[in-house]
């Protein structure tokens, strides 16, 4: 167990679900083709509020509403200008920005005695299938008839424009295909001040959402990947059960790069029903000293998971820090 306590020490809290938490909110948001990058636009607030419930619950890095944000989607669905619809993505950084500056300014003995630092940004970059709309992110199959190129510049705007406003991490995420992956790694080389983690979504215990192996997929990321700016390599958007499995994969072909996992609650999503209050899983915190034992630096939350399920994660690190 000490090893286990000396781990916690390296570990980074992300946050849970952001579209979630603006549902339980009262916004109407699963039909619209821009998510909760829509309230960027109608509440910014709520952004704000969203995020100060997730550091107040414990996260040491907070993600942008940009998800599913994107140029052209603005531009469809606000009917904004290409300036408007970077200011738009743009703002998702900012807003994150104020909450942390807000909440360390208010917390930051607290957080300083308890061995915190000032939680940090991450820029969501979430994959060209969450656009379209239509469940492709789930399959990753438009990989198929785009080439590495037309997926570079779909998403050289958005990155730029979260670099440009200054968030600390990029969060490349969600992806489905390892061309993707392959695909925002040498952008990544554009970009040469940033930092970046990749997560893969997998609906498998050994396999990409695109069917493809996912030891295989970061074996092929990881080759092109910029010396020094990739921070962490994992999976997200999974199932909790799975995690084991797929990070044990992805730790045999690593190089030693710290992993980072932020699954699903555990519920199940059904086609033309949604998500069921059925859980097929055990909660993340439950997981954790296993996934610890593999090398995860980085671990929260993705859908249907909220503050609670942070706060959980937080106690029960704290309760294994505290073993020996």
């Amino acid at each position: 167990m000490a090893s286990i306590s000396s781990a916690i020490k390296h570990i980074k809290l992300l946050d849970g679900g952001f579209a979630t938490e603006l549902v339980n909110l009262g916004f109407q948001l699963d039909d619209d083709p821009l998510w909760s990058s829509r309230v960027l636009a109608t509440n910014p607030q709520s952004i704000v509020e969203v995020h100060k419930s997730y550091l107040m619950s414990g996260s040491d890095i907070i993600t942008t509403a940009s998800y599913q944000a994107s140029v052209e989607g603005f531009e469809k669905y606000l009917n904004a200008s290409v300036e408007e619809a970077e200011k738009l993505i743009g703002s998702s950084v900012s807003l994150a920005i104020q909450a942390c500056e807000n909440f360390w300014s208010q917390y930051h003995i607290q957080m300083e005695l308890a061995g915190k630092t000032k939680p940090l940004v991450a820029g969501s970059v979430g994959p060209y299938g969450a656009v379209l709309h239509d469940g492709s992110e789930y399959t990753g199959n438009y990989v198929d008839n785009m080439t590495l190129e037309q997926l570079m510049a779909w998403h050289r705007p958005r990155i730029r424009c979260l670099v440009e406003a200054g968030c600390d991490i990029l969060a490349f995420e969600t992806i489905p295909a390892a061309k993707e992956g392959i695909a925002l790694l040498k952008l990544l080389n554009e970009f040469p001040e940033a930092k970046a983690w990749l997560s893969f979504s997998c609906q498998d215990p050994h396999k990409l959402a695109h069917q493809e192996s996912l030891e295989a997929s970061v074996k092929s990321c990881l080759a092109v990947a910029p010396q020094h700016q990739l921070l962490a390599i994992g999976v997200n958007c999974c199932p909790p059960q799975y995690v084991q499995s797929l990070l044990s994969d992805i730790q045999l072909v690593r190089q030693k790069l710290p992993l980072l996992a932020y699954p699903n609650s555990g519920e199940k999503w059904e086609a033309q029903k949604g998500w069921t209050s059925k859980c097929e899983s055990q909660p993340i915190h439950y997981f954790l000293e296993d996934w610890i034992d593999l090398g995860v630096h980085y671990i929260g939350g993705c859908c249907r998971t909220t503050p609670y399920h942070i706060r959980n994660i937080a106690e029960t690190l704290q309760t294994l820090a505290s073993k020996t």
